[in-house]
């Protein structure tokens, strides 16, 4: 389907496409988490070409709020986004096993 495809109006309004859990889709009313990989896969839009389209500005969020949210949380959780150097790994101390020689 290519852009020109869609109807000449958005298919809801643009204030409420934005949600907690969702997003959506001023192409088609398609409720989704990610729109960017939705608009991608079914328009072949980039963001910038999807905003610049419905005339949105450039912080029109392409993920769900409360996703990005649980994303970042789980993110962090793993030790993810800190900056600077990383502790070294702690060094194993044990006994070392029997070497045998063949």
């Amino acid at each position: 389907m290519k852009k020109d495809d869609c109807p000449e109006g958005p298919a809801v309004p643009i204030k409420k496409s934005i949600t907690p859990e969702f997003l959506v889709s001023l192409e088609d009313g398609k409720k989704v988490k990610m729109l960017k990989r939705h608009v991608m896969a079914t328009y072949r839009l980039t963001p910038k070409q999807y905003r610049e389209k419905w005339g949105l500005p450039r912080d029109y969020p392409m993920v769900a709020p409360n996703y990005a949210a649980r994303r970042s949380e789980l993110a962090k959780a793993n030790g993810l986004g800190h900056s600077g150097k990383a502790e070294p790994a702690p060094v194993a101390k044990g006994k070392k096993g029997k070497q045998t020689t063949v």
